[in-house]
């Protein structure tokens, strides 16, 4: 095992890992930019390393800079977290290469599953059900045009480097397309620096729904069930949970077992999650994440497993020790991402924290780098809390969330906790009857 892990991110999964680390007596390496000084993270950890100024791009994306730290504290390995470096198959080479464990994928599966085109190929040559679309990128308009004519409109153009809903766009028709071509191709190369394109068939209301997976170095991989991720504005996740109340368990079964043979052929190594969207009884892979995600926390509360111990267990080469029929699901799970946004705005509200209650009790989880008197820089992503229930039934769970939901105190920001409590009190989220699209009617966004 690791006798120390240099961490290679910043705010709540920072601390997240640290915990793991401290729990399975791992000496802990914190890397962080001068806006982060004063995090949490920072001043748990047992040593700490300043890797430059606010800018992401001059710190949590140096790579220079964090392999420097890892060397001079003689780090063992590195966990990327989530976000900066996580996915980036160069930097996870070069950890490699510098002669660190990087605790995560093989830089050939980052780069396999980073290519939409190419992930959507290879696990198609694997089993997995894809929705109708292209056979690859489409390099001209006319491209699309012949593959919409055959798959029939509506189609979804996509960015084959893309996420987060930047390069996607949506057309009903010949003439849309045309435009949504080009658009999709531009908003790619500024995001990306990639601006090939491919098409889906565009479904109209289905629910995301993603499998949690896990494969050692030794030839094992399982799933640990489903996360329903359906509540989105503009393609970003808002509430989580699981199991998901459109599944029931022979489905849960069929595709979860379908998600363990894919990475198990694959020789996949660590956590992923392999996502799909569903409508109508029949899944369709979209992509997989080859990381830990933020929603992991949904999992570990149904199925009592520590993932990111997980995650390092199998980096240090042990195997899992466990198969398939000794995961149990119990009860019912639901996140809410906690923001520093305005609720109705959404625009982004930095500032310094006067004032903090976290709601606690059975069930109640709050996954938080938070503190009061803590200043929220401006300088990178708004989410700085995660609220996680639990309970024996999803009613039990949803009662849970609205009083935790209550007590929950952030003073002197904007943060989305309005919304939260406005959607946990709304009878289609209720019922579990909503799709991808809801939260966007329920707030004006679509028509």
């Amino acid at each position: 095992m690791f006798e120390k892990v240099l961490i290679a991110n910043r705010g709540e999964i920072a601390l997240r890992i640290h915990r793991a680390c401290r729990e399975m007596g791992i000496h802990t390496v914190a890397v962080h930019s001068t806006a982060d000084a004063d995090a949490m993270h920072v001043r748990l950890a047992d040593e700490s390393v300043c890797i430059g100024p606010p800018s992401a791009r001059d710190s949590y994306l140096n790579i220079p800079a964090i392999l420097s730290a890892a060397t001079i504290t003689g780090a063992d390995a590195i966990h990327p977290g989530i976000g900066f470096m996580a996915e980036n198959a160069q930097f996870a080479e070069m950890v490699e290469e510098h002669g660190f464990t990087f605790i995560g994928p093989t830089p050939e599966h980052i780069r396999i599953m980073g290519d939409k085109v190419t992930a959507k190929r290879t696990v198609q040559s694997l089993g997995m059900p894809c929705v109708p679309g292209s056979d690859g990128p489409l390099d001209t308009v006319e491209d699309a045009l012949a593959t919409a004519k055959r798959i029939g409109y509506p189609v979804l153009i996509k960015a084959a480097a893309g996420g987060g809903g930047k390069g996607m766009k949506v057309a009903l028709g010949p003439e849309q397309l045309r435009e949504a071509y080009q658009l999709a191709r531009g908003e790619a190369r500024g995001a990306f620096g990639n601006d090939q394109v491919y098409m889906e068939k565009y479904l109209a209301k289905p629910r995301h729904i993603e499998i949690q997976v896990l494969a050692d170095t030794h030839g094992n991989a399982v799933h640990f069930g489903e996360r329903d991720c359906s509540v989105q504005r503009r393609h970003q996740k808002v509430v989580e949970e699981g199991p998901s109340p459109a599944l029931n368990a022979e489905q849960r079964a069929h595709i979860g077992g379908i998600a363990a043979n894919v990475v198990r052929e694959l020789g996949y190594r660590g956590v992923g999650t392999i996502e799909f969207l569903f409508e109508d009884g029949q899944f369709y892979f979209i992509e997989m994440n080859t990381r830990l995600q933020v929603e992991h926390t949904v999992t570990e509360m149904i199925t009592g497993i520590d993932l990111v111990r997980e995650q390092i267990r199998v980096a240090a080469g042990a195997p899992l020790g466990y198969g398939q029929d000794a995961i149990r699901f119990q009860g019912h799970s639901i996140e809410c991402r906690i923001n520093a946004e305005h609720p109705d705005t959404f625009m982004p509200s930095p500032g310094r924290i006067d004032g903090y209650h976290a709601p606690g009790g059975l069930g109640v989880r709050v996954d938080s780098a938070l503190y009061d008197g803590y200043r929220i820089p401006p300088h990178y992503d708004s989410l700085i809390a995660k609220l996680v229930v639990h309970g024996a039934s999803r009613n039990e769970c949803l009662m849970r969330l609205r009083r935790a939901l209550e007590e929950f105190v952030i003073g002197g920001v904007e943060t989305s906790l309005p919304l939260h409590r406005r959607i946990i009190s709304e009878p289609d989220f209720i019922n579990g009857s909503y799709d991808i699209h809801w939260l966007e009617h329920l707030l004006g966004l679509k028509g």
